[in-house]
């Protein structure tokens, strides 16, 4: 009995691959071997990313709150060390929306935290 390569599934894998490198540069997007280790690339990048991503978010975050307290005169840390002292349960990242989207807020919470602590 002859041996059975099935051509159709290992043609299948590579279309797969193919079409994933699509829109590449040059022979990262045709060339199989090429194609292949830029996919397995992406897809290692993707996962260091997703981590990544909420790392940025964080510094975001902080930079924009520390931009809004210092035009009250406040820096970042005693900002939020008066935070963590008058119990104010608000994270970072509903603060700094409320320090873009609505400082007329961010004021009231801004003088809450100074008279509590």
């Amino acid at each position: 009995m002859p041996r059975a390569k099935n051509a159709v599934a290992s043609r299948a894998r590579r279309k797969k691959v193919l079409k994933q490198t699509k829109g590449n540069f040059g022979a990262r997007r045709n060339v199989w071997t090429v194609a292949k280790n830029t996919y397995e690339k992406g897809l290692t990048y993707a996962y260091r990313d997703r981590k990544k991503k909420k790392q940025e978010f964080r510094a975001l975050w902080i930079q924009r709150i520390n931009a809004a307290v210092r035009m009250e005169g406040l820096t970042y840390s005693k900002f939020m060390g008066l935070v963590h002292k008058a119990d104010v349960n608000i994270n970072r990242k509903v603060l700094a929306d409320l320090a873009m989207n609505q400082p007329e807020a961010f004021k009231v919470i801004l003088e809450k935290v100074k008279e509590l602590a």
